[in-house]
C-alpha cells in the first residue's frame, strides 16, 4: 500500500461520524482517548464507525438461549418449555443501554504479540408473561483480542489475528429490579448462570469480525509502527 493510501486509511479510521457527537458521553470518551496509544484509538473509533454497540443491541438473545442447549429444567426450560406458544411469543429478553468503554481500551504485549482488552456494559430487559413485568439485569464483560506480526520464510511480515473471546471471569451480572417474588428470585439466580454461558458467543460473533476488519485495513509497516508506539507509551507510564 503506497504512503498516501496508508494515510487515507488512518484518517478514515480516526474520523468519527458526525452523528456520534450528538451523544455527550461519547464526546467525553473521545477526549479521554487522546491520551491513549494510537492503536487503541484506532480500534475504539473503528468500533464506533462500524456501530458495534448497535450490533450487540440487535442480538436476538431469546433465540440464542433457545439454541444454546443450556435450558435445564427449572431454568430457561421452565420459562419456555412449559408455556403455550402465545406465552412464548409474549416473553422477551432484550439488550438495552449498551456502552463500550472506548476510552478504557487496554493494550498489553509480550514480545511482538499484542492484546486489546475492551469493556462492555449493558442491561438485559427480561419480560415474563405470567406477571407482564420487566426485570432489568445489568451485565459487564471484557472481550480480549490477540494479534501479532508473523514473519514468513522470506522475512516478510503478515498480520495474524489470534484468539478473540469474552473472558469468562470478567462476566458480572446484577439484578437491578428490587420488587421481585421469591419464585422469580430463584428463577433469576439460575437464569444469570445460563446467561453467563450463552452471552459470550453472540457478543464475540458481532465484535470479533469488526476488530479483524479494522486491523486488516492497516498496512503492515504502519501496524508495526503503531505497535512500537504502544510499547513506548506503556514504558513511559512505568
Amino acid at each position: 500500500m503506497c504512503p498516501i493510501w496508508r494515510l487515507l486509511v488512518l484518517l478514515s479510521l480516526l474520523s468519527l461520524p458526525s452523528a456520534l457527537h450528538k451523544q455527550p458521553w461519547r464526546a467525553l470518551a473521545k477526549a479521554h482517548m487522546d491520551s491513549k496509544p494510537a492503536l487503541a484509538r484506532i480500534i475504539a473509533q473503528g468500533l464506533m464507525k462500524y456501530n458495534a454497540e448497535g450490533r450487540i443491541q440487535n442480538i436476538r438473545l431469546m433465540d440464542s438461549l433457545n439454541a444454546s442447549g443450556q435450558m435445564a429444567p427449572g431454568m430457561v426450560g421452565w420459562l419456555i418449555g412449559s408455556m403455550s406458544l402465545q406465552h412464548q411469543q409474549e416473553s422477551s429478553a432484550n439488550i438495552t443501554n449498551i456502552q463500550l468503554d472506548y476510552s478504557g481500551i487496554q493494550m498489553s504485549f509480550h514480545k511482538e504479540q499484542f492484546s486489546a482488552n475492551i469493556l462492555f456494559e449493558f442491561d438485559i430487559d427480561l419480560r415474563l408473561p405470567f406477571n407482564n413485568k420487566i426485570v432489568k439485569t445489568h451485565v459487564c464483560m471484557n472481550l480480549v483480542v490477540e494479534f501479532w506480526l508473523e514473519k514468513d520464510e522470506f522475512g516478510r511480515r503478515d498480520l495474524v489475528i489470534g484468539d478473540c473471546h469474552v473472558e469468562p471471569s470478567s462476566i458480572y451480572m446484577t439484578v437491578l429490579t428490587e420488587d421481585i417474588s421469591p419464585k422469580m428470585k430463584h428463577f433469576l439466580h439460575n437464569f444469570r448462570g445460563t446467561l453467563a454461558k450463552v452471552l459470550p458467543n453472540p457478543v464475540e460473533s458481532q465484535v470479533c469480525p469488526l476488530i479483524g476488519e479494522i486491523l486488516r485495513q492497516l498496512d503492515v509497516k504502519l501496524m508495526k509502527s503503531l505497535m512500537e508506539q504502544a510499547v513506548a507509551h506503556k514504558f513511559n507510564q512505568l
